[in-house]
């Protein structure tokens, strides 16, 4: 299986399966010099982890990180520089129930990827879904601390604003109240309906789906290019890689299609610092496949989770008809989760294109 690396000159390459002994990720390009310590990783790695709530699957893993290259340890024992070299950085898997995909070896699972893993290698890791499972994305938040580095004046801030169909009310937003409850939700008033509706999709056994918001500021103007690396095209590229993600929008997105020239247009003027200043962010901070300096803002679509109590209907590895009942630890809203996975692949992103442009132009430091 090809295709595991994503960035050009911020290069991650990430490898493991959902139960096998470990995963992790080869972090390639990362500048010399950098300064970071585990807790740096381990920070954003707690935010994704599982086990967390009532609210996501009940698998307990530490995801305790480890720096296995590209760094000189220093004096104090907690701080590394990065070398310039390729940083690999592991996270074990220690409590994974392989014995739960026993009876679904030969079942495709509605939903998820076992019919078209098997169909184009000709076999599949049922083992939590191998290499398609979302543990794969613990790897790509450790890489994701790593590119916030590169940039350290540029903060990456996500939020979820919709599950099912509760939107939250965007005249209530805090950030502030992002850490106050277990939804990453920046509306403190749309937490107790999230709450009583998630019970409910528990309880029956299902899952439901979300939208992640993902806000970059304090990104230079003048990241990406006209054609084939607009910054916006592969911001999008690579929050649609992540699992169960179905639709990506940056800005106004699909709203943008109901507006009219005059309302979408950002007008600009200059500021009193003398530089130009955009009056509106319509463009959520890209225009032309380049950056604005505006705030970059970007949302995904997270699907259900696939695998829910409910029986099914299916065929086997045979093609026999089947009813299938999934098992196992999941999440009944894994859009919750993406929030720090989101946030991540924003910054790798923005990393990649960074590094890009100082080597095209030199014009930044």
């Amino acid at each position: 299986m090809s295709h595991n690396t994503f960035g050009h000159m911020f290069r991650v390459t990430t490898w493991g399966e959902s139960h096998g002994p470990a995963l992790g990720c080869v972090v390639d390009g990362c500048p010399p010099g950098i300064a970071f310590t585990l807790s740096d990783i381990q920070t954003y790695l707690d935010r994704r982890k599982p086990g967390q709530s009532r609210f996501v699957t009940q698998r307990r893993e530490a995801d305790e990180v480890k720096v296995l290259s590209g760094v000189l340890p220093q004096e104090d024992g907690v701080t590394f520089i990065t070398t310039g070299t390729p940083i690999s950085l592991m996270i074990e898997n220690t409590d994974q129930r392989s014995k739960d995909y026993g009876e679904i070896a030969r079942q495709y699972r509605p939903g998820h990827a076992d019919y078209t893993y098997d169909v184009k290698y000709g076999l599949r890791d049922y083992r939590g879904g191998g290499r398609s499972s979302a543990r794969e994305t613990a790897a790509r938040v450790a890489a994701g601390a790593i590119a916030r580095k590169v940039l350290p004046d540029v903060t990456y801030r996500g939020a979820l604003v919709q599950i099912g169909k509760h939107r939250i009310n965007r005249d209530n937003w805090d950030w502030s109240e992002i850490a106050n409850n277990d939804f990453f939700c920046p509306d403190p008033e749309i937490v107790p309906v999230w709450e009583g509706y998630l019970d409910e999709v528990r309880k029956a056994g299902s899952s439901v789906g979300a939208v992640v918001e993902v806000v970059a500021e304090g990104v230079p103007a003048g990241l990406g290019a006209p054609i084939y690396a607009k910054l916006d095209q592969e911001i999008a590229a690579g929050l649609m890689s992540i699992n169960a993600v179905k639709g990506v929008e940056i800005g106004e997105g699909f709203n943008a299609a109901e507006l009219t020239g005059e309302e979408n247009a950002d007008e600009m003027r200059i500021g009193n610092d003398g530089r130009p200043r955009f009056l509106s962010n319509h463009a959520g901070g890209i225009l032309g496949g380049i950056s604005t300096g505006e705030p970059i803002v970007a949302r995904f679509a997270v699907k259900p989770t696939s695998s829910i109590l409910t029986t099914r209907q299916t065929i086997d590895k045979d093609g026999k008809e089947v009813d299938l009942r999934t098992k196992g630890r999941h999440d009944p809203c894994v859009g919750i989760r993406a929030v720090p996975i989101g946030e991540a692949m924003l910054a790798c992103t923005i990393a990649d294109h960074y590094l890009r442009d100082r080597g095209q132009t030199g014009r930044l430091d």
